[in-house]
């Protein structure tokens, strides 16, 4: 019977595993590993036809009209220039079209430098447009009208190029002309030691009748995966949308380009966001700002998500001011939950997110006396260890009596091979007088999988690992091992913990009990080293507690190995 429920146990593990992985992997915008035929195959949209509007404006700007019913216009474009400002923690790129920003570096994170101990020190590139294929840029501008948008030319007023030394906060005025009877006025103000910019938008009717302009704020990227991710695993890449009505909402760039996306369109609170491995930008209005949210495909691979936010009427001569934020950063927790509600999100966590902030603040803590995130990850394994001590024991005390016996029972399914109820018979008699309970060891691993892979989620979201080093030949905690050495220890302690296990009686179920851990530590060889490092630690104590518990309970310490020839 023990061996006909570990058998099953096995199975629906290891299938559960594989369909789990080619689900994420689809999941992911990647092709699936195990099952290629499985993927959902992704059509382009037809092409459009007729009078086709600008492709680069928001999907509201492609209805409006004007009084005379004709489709609005931008000003003609002049001779786009670029302006740089510099700030503790930015270089930005402003776009004199539009007065868009089109270019963010974080002088305070490097671009990845994997395993090499030479840190480069160029600064990580957030937004950009123009310096390669990769297109990411944030845009605003006014429809409902012949209005000012993000493709009008605008005048730069001053010339702020940085934030001096004692100066806390730098403004960047662009002004453009009248278009439509509307003038539209743009002030960035940066801060210092913020990666949140405060953005106004102040829109001047200069003309003779009353207006009703729509202001949009949008943030539009290629559809491209992070080059840093890997068949075996990925992280989220895309647009997002918080209300307080559905919380943080993620949406696939597949999902927009098949007209599925799903996601709180009308709202009066919340933020729109795109999303990235560490890093995120965020469009927020304040609260009670009604708003209509929207994502959508713009171009061959370039996608929108923004809001649209209408205007009261403006009577001629009078003008109106809009507040608004544009975060551009790392995904900092701690500073994530201090500029909106629900901004923190963007680290995410997926469904374990209630055990994973816990872990993180924790982790956060060891981090602040060690002063090391390689060391801190090893503390917070040996916590949760020592937290589980008296549940894993009890599995342990399972196995072992399991491996005590074990002897006995192979004897036993020899004598009566040929005769199978008597076996169950024999086994669950055997059963009752160790008092054994074959499941015993299982329950108590299954309460505390949700937790690590929890601190899985942890680790991995978490931008403090970026260029963080370790020890030796360990730089960068994000990066996988450039010598599969860590990865090789973890395969071999993934086989010591197993041997360790009572070997089942059956040679198929064995054999499966054996390669399945194998395969799993194959797939760490292309894992950032900091979660190799934790699996590592967690096996390493596995095995010392294990062997403890065998010791005192006088069940000799050996390899259980299957007959791989057999």
């Amino acid at each position: 019977m023990n061996d006909i429920r570990r058998s099953i146990l096995w199975v629906v593990f290891g299938l559960s595993m594989v369909l789990i992985w080619d689900k994420w992997q689809i999941h992911n915008g990647h092709k699936p590993t195990f099952f290629p035929g499985s993927a959902p195959a992704v059509t382009a949209p037809a092409a459009s036809t007729g009078n086709a509007p600008d492709a680069s404006l928001p999907v509201a700007a492609q209805t409006p009209v004007t009084a005379a019913g004709e489709a609005p216009t931008a000003a003609p474009s002049a001779v786009a220039q670029r302006h740089e400002v510099t700030t503790d923690v930015f270089k930005l790129v402003f776009n004199s079209e539009g007065g868009s920003l089109i270019g963010a570096q974080l002088l305070k994170h490097a671009e990845a430098t994997g395993q090499s101990k030479d840190k480069t020190e160029q600064p990580f590139t957030l937004l950009t447009q123009g310096q390669s294929e990769h297109i990411y840029v944030a845009q605003t501008g006014l429809i409902g009208g012949n209005f000012p948008t993000h493709k009008t030319p605008m005048t730069l007023v001053g010339n702020p190029t940085a934030l001096a030394d004692g100066q806390d906060e730098l403004q960047v005025r662009f002004e453009s002309a009248e278009v439509g009877g509307v003038k539209l006025v743009k002030t960035y103000t940066l801060r210092r030691g913020h990666y949140e910019i405060a953005v106004q938008h102040e829109v001047q009717n200069v003309s003779g009748q009353t207006v009703n302009p729509q202001l949009y704020l949008q943030l539009v990227r290629d559809g491209s995966k992070l080059s840093s991710e890997t068949p075996f695993y990925s992280t989220f890449t895309g647009p997002a949308v918080y209300t307080e009505e559905k919380k943080y909402q993620k949406i696939e760039f597949a999902n927009i380009e098949k007209n599925k996306a799903e996601f709180v369109k009308n709202a009066n609170d919340g933020y729109v966001a795109m999303v990235q491995h560490y890093f995120a930008t965020a469009w927020l209005l304040g609260d009670g700002v009604a708003r209509e949210n929207f994502a959508r495909k713009i171009d061959n691979n370039l996608f929108a998500v923004g809001s649209i936010s209408a205007l009261a009427a403006i009577e001629p001569g009078q003008s109106q001011s809009v507040q608004s934020r544009l975060f551009l950063g790392p995904q900092e927790e701690k500073v994530l939950e201090t500029i909106a509600p629900g901004l923190e999100l963007v680290k995410d966590y997926g469904w374990l997110t209630i055990l994973a902030k816990p872990l993180y603040w924790l982790l956060e803590k060891i981090h602040g006396f060690v002063a090391n995130w390689g060391w801190s990850i090893v503390l917070l394994v040996v916590l949760i260890k020592a937290a589980f001590y008296w549940l894993n024991a009890s599995a342990y005390r399972s196995m072992a009596k399991m491996k005590k016996i074990n002897p006995r029972i192979m004897e036993m399914r020899e004598r009566l091979k040929g005769n199978p109820q008597q076996m169950q018979q024999e086994m669950m008699k055997i059963y009752r007088e160790e008092k054994v309970n074959p499941l015993g060891g299982c329950f108590p691993i299954l309460i505390q999988i949700p937790v690590f892979i929890a601190l899985y989620w942890v680790l991995l979201s978490s931008v403090e690992m970026r260029n963080a080093p370790w020890v030796l030949w360990i730089h960068d905690l994000s990066s996988p091992d450039p010598y599969y050495i860590m990865p090789l220890v973890m395969a071999v302690t993934t086989l010591i913990q197993t041997a360790l296990n009572p070997l089942p009686p059956d040679p198929l179920q064995a054999k499966l009990m054996w390669l399945m851990p194998l395969m799993f530590s194959v797939m760490f060889f292309f894992f950032p080293s900091g979660l190799v490092l934790y699996w590592i630690t967690n096996n390493v104590l596995t095995i010392l507690q294990q062997s403890f518990i065998n010791t005192r309970m006088g069940v000799p310490l050996k390899f259980s190995i299957p007959n791989f020839r057999a």
